[in-house]
């Protein structure tokens, strides 16, 4: 029998899977002394201050934690004076701390699961979480020099955060977030997003990947079909949280076997107080249905293994696991 990370291998290669993935069951997922350092809320946590400068809240209910931009509390205040007001955090940690991790790493058997460090935010959130949102998706058009510079300062410490992590942890994977749009489109056009962002993360991913990293996994919630060339190029193994409003079958059709799609399950659809467990049964089967077992992992839209309301992601992977077995005994597999 395969195990995960060898059934995710063959999924993505378009070989002879067994089974359909279950979501994040071949990530070994964890957080290194750069997250814990960045002083985040906990779920339920309001107002509080990160390393950045920023103040994040992470309000009940939410799938997590959000940068609060009310005049006062946005952090940079004109992006033409960014250097003013933003500093880096130290990635200079104690070997104790590495030792948390080096620890945590040791726990991730490599023949089940790829090792893979956990960053967020990424160099676009970054930036509107300095900035405000409103005034960055500004800042592209009206500071265009200022924007890249700010964009320039954040890659360079992305770049240190993915040294020391690769000194310390020598890690085979990584899961890497940064939102690029909203249900329906991305933030800017391609052509710009490309003008902005893709050599920044070309540098930073190629980095990763000269350092031992087979497998780069990006969530990205969002509408984002139009930029998926890109993140080819970028060297995205794996774009996590795909929603349904990006046609996936025809993402697959066209990318397969350069890129894998995991989502295909919007988590608003699931992922409420009152969720029952047809509606995930109804919801897994469409989306396995729909996309079939190469090129695509099932699974919630969520940037996590888990779930906002307590059962959905657990009842998730059992509905995936029993419908593999169906799925594969009609199609003969």
């Amino acid at each position: 029998m395969l195990t995960p990370r060898e059934n995710l291998i063959e999924v993505m290669k378009g070989g002879k899977p067994e089974r359909f993935v279950k979501q994040f069951e071949a990530f070994g997922i964890i957080f290194t002394a750069a997250h814990r350092s960045r002083n985040n809320p906990k779920y339920g946590e309001l107002n509080k201050v990160n390393n950045w400068g920023v103040t994040v809240s992470w309000a009940e209910g939410q799938p997590g934690a959000f940068p609060v931009h009310t005049p006062e509390k946005i952090l940079v205040k004109d992006i033409d004076d960014w250097k003013e007001y933003v500093k880096a955090p130290s990635l200079q940690f104690s070997e104790a701390e590495w030792e948390k991790d080096i620890e945590a790493a040791e726990k991730i058997d490599r023949k089940q699961q790829f090792l893979m460090p956990f960053v967020a935010p990424g160099i676009f959130e970054m930036c509107h979480y300095l900035c405000e949102i409103s005034n960055v998706l500004c800042a592209f058009y009206e500071s265009p020099d200022e924007l890249k510079e700010l964009i320039k300062y954040i890659t360079e410490w992305e770049l240190e955060l993915a040294r020391v992590t690769c000194d310390h942890l020598h890690p085979d994977g990584l899961f890497h977030h940064d939102d690029w749009g909203t249900q329906i489109s991305t933030f800017v056009s391609p052509d710009m997003f490309a003008e902005f962002f893709l050599e920044p993360y070309k540098e930073v991913y190629g980095y990763w990947k000269s350092r031992g990293v087979e497998l780069i996994a990006h969530h990205s919630d969002s509408f984002a079909a139009t930029i998926v060339p890109y993140m080819i190029e970028m060297g995205i193994d794996v774009w996590q949280g795909v929603l349904t409003e990006n046609d996936i079958p025809k993402c697959i059709e066209k990318y397969g076997g350069q890129i894998t799609f995991m989502g295909g399950i919007n988590s608003a659809t699931v992922d409420h107080p009152d969720w029952t467990k047809e509606e995930i049964q109804y919801q897994v089967k469409r989306a396995c249905d729909e996309n079939g077992p190469l090129y695509f992992i099932p699974g919630a839209s969520q940037g996590l293994g888990v779930s906002t309301f307590p059962g959905v992601y657990d009842y998730m992977n059992e509905c995936i696991d029993e419908y593999s077995k169906v799925y594969w005994k009609e199609h003969n597999l």
